[in-house]
């Protein structure tokens, strides 16, 4: 019974010991706020561009029905 239950525990040890070893590390990339901040900046950056891009075909679209209406 003693070389039974010696046995399991160097089983389940080494079984523990495995898993943890197998386990893909996790890489260490802490979040900093430099790249925080670059990446909001690029966000507003995108959609003030938009806002432009917008702001520009809906006046393109004014023109072109003024010259609709005037012709």
């Amino acid at each position: 019974m003693t070389k039974l239950l010696a046995g399991l525990m160097a089983t389940l040890f080494s079984a523990a010991v495995f898993a943890q070893a197998a386990a893909p590390a996790s890489p260490a990339t802490p979040a900093t706020p430099a790249a925080a901040a670059a990446k909001a900046e690029a966000k507003k950056e995108d959609k003030a561009a938009a806002k432009a891009e917008k702001k520009t075909a809906k006046k393109a679209k004014k023109a072109k029905k003024a010259d609709k209406t005037a012709a």
